[in-house]
């Protein structure tokens, strides 16, 4: 039989020759393609954003990035998914401030922590949202909404899905409009919404900026107010809520993360937060964001992120509460 000593032996012999290995993994990091989940359909505001940005950290590293759209449950698929790889560095998720904010505050099943299954890369950037009218409803933002409260559920707006980000948004807006009674009607995804919108059967719903614009040029729609401190440059005449509902301080604005999976090696990321930071940076990446109507993120470090997605959820949470939303 080995004795005690033996086995100490045979178990330090094991780890060390372990370490070489280790080490050299992550110090020539990275040696294959990149896998960059984002968990909402390709061709949506925040995919295009994504491919944007794999691209550019594609060019950092020296490695390809490829995108992987995995939707469903509010993009809580997704990022559960990138929860449970491997981390190692070659797994990451194209976050919003639904999938990281307002997961944990309304998912009735929740399929991940937001701040404990994952380590943050850094913040890529924010669209301010917009809230849009059905053409043939006259009026600006506050009449709409007088209108709707003196009418109870004679008028409903759509949104992206039950729990989203632009649902509580509209929420929030409702809210502090005195309780406007708006209905919500949640959809798989902002175009059926928008088609919806356009066929009449819904007064009103919440995009971003870039993607309702287009509609809203070929008045098709119109864009009633931007959730933004300050208007759009893409779109200066469109009015600030603020400046559409005589308050102060409303603003929303859809953000994107970047994280791994919670237990990645320091050394992989802070590799990955320094191409991050120089990406956000780069003026050539800031104007292709502001064409999208995004606007780019201050450089954050992983904990600075962290602190972000922790004071988001701490925002959201009342208007959620208030609401009573649950997604299931």
């Amino acid at each position: 039989m080995l004795n005690r000593r033996a086995l100490t032996l045979g178990a330090m012999t094991a780890t060390t020759a372990l370490l070489p290995h280790a080490s050299r993994a992550q110090s020539d990091y990275p040696n294959k393609a990149l896998r960059l989940v984002v968990p909402f359909p390709a061709g949506g505001a925040t995919d295009v954003v994504a491919r944007q940005y794999a691209q550019a950290l594609g060019l950092q590293l020296g490695r390809e990035v490829v995108v992987e759209n995995k939707a469903g449950a509010s993009g809580a698929i997704g990022t559960a998914d990138v929860a449970r790889s491997r981390p190692d560095g070659y797994s990451l998720i194209f976050g919003t401030a639904t999938t990281h904010a307002l997961h944990n505050v309304v998912a009735k099943v929740q399929l991940y922590d937001a701040v404990k299954d994952f380590t943050p890369i850094g913040l890529i950037g924010a669209a301010p949202l917009v809230f849009v009218a059905n053409a043939r409803l006259p009026g600006d933002l506050r009449s709409i909404l007088a209108q709707a409260k003196a009418n109870p559920g004679t008028m409903s707006y759509g949104s992206p899905g039950q729990g989203t980000f632009m649902h509580l948004a509209a929420e929030r807006l409702k809210q502090a409009a005195d309780g406007a009674m708006i209905t919500h009607v949640p959809y798989r995804g902002s175009g059926p919404a928008m088609n919806d919108l356009l066929g009449g059967h819904i007064a009103l719903m919440v995009d971003t900026v870039a993607t309702a614009l287009p509609q809203h040029r070929s008045g098709s729609v119109r864009i009633l107010a931007i959730a933004s401190e300050q208007r759009s440059p893409l779109a200066p005449e469109i009015p600030t809520i603020d400046e559409a509902m005589g308050m102060t301080g409303f603003a929303a604005a859809l953000w994107n993360v970047v994280a791994v999976p919670a237990g990645t090696p320091p050394e992989i990321v802070e590799r990955l937060n320094a191409a991050t930071l120089r990406i956000v940076a780069d003026p050539a990446f800031i104007a292709k964001m502001s064409e999208l109507g995004v606007e780019a993120a201050r450089p954050a470090s992983p904990s600075q992120a962290r602190d972000y997605i922790i004071a988001e959820q701490a925002r959201w949470k009342p208007v959620m509460e208030k609401a009573g939303i649950v997604a299931e």
